[in-house]
């Protein structure tokens, strides 16, 4: 059988069909068919090709005829089907093989929809640690499993008030944390912002969901950062918008690059995206940085999406977080925030976001927002009803980010660690707990990030994300979450250190 021939039929079935590597081999696992992931690589990359079982089994996944996968092979594959079929007794009418199942394909919305976050390096992992191997996950901003706790006050409150929360609350959420969350902006200086304004979320990403479906209409542009937190390039993507992603500049300590913002507008561009303090950079961006996206916004007339879910996350030091729409009342903005990074209750679910400036200008588009926020009805009650104790009693966050503290020693630590690998550079955060170092592309011949996330995987057991997981466009990044403890973070960076010194792909 031609093996180069049989690779190109066999990926021009997959591309009309739809199918990717992945959707065939949960498809033969499915079915029991004998398929593994090295298999299926070596045929669409025409180093080899299955045997007839596994033919047959292709061919009924993609929706064609096996004699079609191998019709240009050539005699040698007409050889080797007839040998194959020369050993199989013909059927009887009452043996013939029941007409295939129908098969069930993922929406064609999804076909460019990423979140490797959670994606295939993370699939490996967790494969490794059925097998019996102990993993060290650097992965994903989720504090809990690093001894980070929620304070007393929060839990004995939700606990006092569980009973009372058995109900649905208003759409928006309830009164006590909705006027909690306003006070939070007014003394912010967001303009505007009344109680109407408040919306509850179960986490800052159903909200941001919610945002780009209201909005976005076929081929309507948001402008997005690059590297972004990918939900939000998944939710444009999917409500049918056009993500277009800007450059964060990382000589400049990954600030948005305005020139650029500037060069991508046209008269599709709705929105722009920042996220500050940053995922996956830890950047915080300055006063003057802020002013120069409103007033491309105002000449442009966008509207501002802004992510501040780590704005109570910033390093003792390293200046403070000012929120862009305090900048803009006679814009439209919409700010995002909440619990989950900064009092340590991820698992709870509480976000929200608040609606503030020239709010005239989207009557419609609130519209739009309250529909679907009625359609969930409404968020997690009884993390609502700790909104107000989290917001306005003891941070405790703030033990964590000055010095001392153990975010903020574990930031210190990790950054002097990486500058001192060869071939790794990197930017030290400013907030957040995310660091995003930048590998030197000739001294490892790095070609593909994911491929080398999955070989750090495989030879040293620790999981980081790699750049193009961030929509990042280059293929030299990667971030580490630096939540684990100082003992842990010193083997996952020995682990690196030692993986780099021989590392080439």
């Amino acid at each position: 059988m031609n093996s180069p021939a049989f690779a190109e039929r066999l990926k021009e079935a997959m591309k009309k069909s739809g199918l990717k590597q992945v959707d065939l081999l949960r498809q033969a696992e499915i079915q029991g068919a004998k398929l593994g992931k090295s298999q299926l690589s070596q045929y669409v990359s025409g180093k080899t090709t299955p045997r007839r079982a596994t033919l047959n089994f292709l061919a009924q996944a993609l929706g064609v005829e096996p004699e079609w996968l191998i019709s240009d092979a050539g005699d040698e594959s007409a050889s080797a089907v007839s040998v194959s079929e020369a050993s199989v007794k013909p059927a009887s009418v009452e043996e013939a093989e029941p007409a295939p199942m129908r098969q069930f394909k993922k929406s064609s919305k999804l076909d460019n929809v990423l979140y490797d976050v959670r994606g295939p390096v993370l699939d490996e992992a967790n494969r490794m640690e059925q097998a019996g191997m102990h993993v060290l996950k650097l992965n994903i901003g989720n504090p809990a499993p690093f001894g980070f706790r929620a304070v007393d006050e929060v839990v004995h409150d939700m606990a006092l008030q569980l009973t009372d929360c058995e109900g649905y609350s208003d759409s928006k959420g309830l009164w006590s944390a909705r006027k909690a969350i306003m006070q939070y902006y007014q003394l912010k200086g967001l303009p505007n912002v009344q109680m109407e304004d408040i919306y509850t979320g179960n986490g800052v990403s159903e909200l941001i969901n919610i945002c780009m479906s209201a909005l976005l209409d076929d081929g309507d542009e948001i402008l997005l950062p690059m590297p972004d937190y990918p939900l939000w390039t998944a939710c444009a993507t999917l409500a049918g918008g056009h993500p277009v992603h800007y450059v964060c500049d990382e000589e400049a300590e990954w600030y948005p690059d305005l020139d650029d913002i500037r060069a991508k507008i046209t008269d599709r561009t709705k929105a722009i995206v920042i996220i500050n303090p940053n995922n996956p950079t830890g950047a915080l961006y300055p006063r003057e940085v802020l002013q120069g996206i409103v007033d491309i916004a105002r000449e442009h007339q966008l509207m501002i999406f802004s992510d501040e879910i780590y704005d109570r996350l910033v390093m003792e030091g390293e200046g403070e977080h000012l929120s862009i729409a305090s900048l803009a009342p006679d814009l439209f903005c919409i700010t995002f925030s909440g619990l989950s990074k900064s009092h340590m209750i991820a698992g709870y679910r509480i976000g929200w976001m608040a609606l503030s400036g020239n709010k005239r200008l989207a009557r419609d588009y609130i519209e739009g927002l309250n529909m679907l926020t009625n359609m969930r009805l409404c968020s997690n009650v009884p993390a609502q009803s700790v909104v107000q104790t989290a917001l306005w009693g003891h941070q405790s966050v703030r033990n964590y980010v000055i010095p001392g503290g153990r975010v903020y020693e574990q930031r210190n630590f990790v950054y002097e660690r990486l500058c001192e690998i060869p071939g790794v550079s990197v930017v030290k955060p400013k907030a957040a707990f995310y660091i995003f170092p930048k590998l030197d592309k000739k001294r490892f011949n790095i070609t593909d990030d994911e491929r080398f996330a999955l070989d750090l995987l495989k030879d040293k057991k620790v999981l980081v994300v790699q750049g193009s997981g961030f929509n990042c466009a280059d293929t030299d990044h990667f971030r580490i979450v630096y939540l684990p403890r100082r003992r842990t973070l010193g083997e996952a960076m020995d682990a690196i250190e030692d993986f780099l010194s021989y590392y080439r792909q």
